[in-house]
């Protein structure tokens, strides 16, 4: 997988393949904190399919931006994959996109209760339903956060293309 932030290759095909299905997407952001909005916004063009993003660093606003059931924070807690789909949802619904993205995990550099860090939760909602995968990146802040967008940006990129072909 390329890195979007290095060579732009991924990113670019993700703002080419919506541009082509008339989709948009948005996002809800905890540990990225809208680097991935801002990387798809890199892409010229992009101004067709990014409808917008939430950064919801603090857990209150992951309930009070982006919809995130209270009991859902309570129970399971910022970093679970609940909170991940709940995230997507919100985002989508929100922002009125098509693609809903959530991201939410520990960049460190100290655990977050019991979570270790380059723990990560991507949660991607769309026409085809929610689907959340766990995520234990390697590396320091920077490199957490760089391969969270990474992934988001190839699943989602995934997923647009088989709604596109099925």
């Amino acid at each position: 997988m390329s890195d979007p932030l290095v060579d732009g290759t991924d990113v670019a095909s993700l703002v080419e393949e919506l541009t082509r299905s008339r989709q948009t997407v948005a996002t809800a952001e905890s540990l990225t904190a809208g680097l991935l909005a801002a990387t798809i916004a890199g892409v010229p063009g992009a101004s067709i399919v990014l409808r917008g993003g939430l950064i919801v660093y603090a857990t209150d606003l992951k309930a009070g931006l982006a919809g995130v059931a209270e009991a859902t924070l309570a129970v399971d807690g910022p970093v679970a994959a609940s909170t991940a789909a709940e995230l997507a949802t919100g985002a989508a619904a929100r922002c009125g996109a098509d693609w809903g993205v959530g991201l939410t995990g520990v960049a460190g550099p100290d655990p977050q209760d019991d979570t270790p860090v380059g723990t990560v939760f991507l949660g991607v909602a769309g026409p085809d339903g929610v689907r959340v995968r766990e995520l234990v990146l390697p590396g320091g802040r920077w490199e957490i956060r760089r391969a969270a967008v990474a992934a988001a940006v190839s699943d989602l990129l995934g997923r647009v293309r088989s709604g596109a072909s099925g």
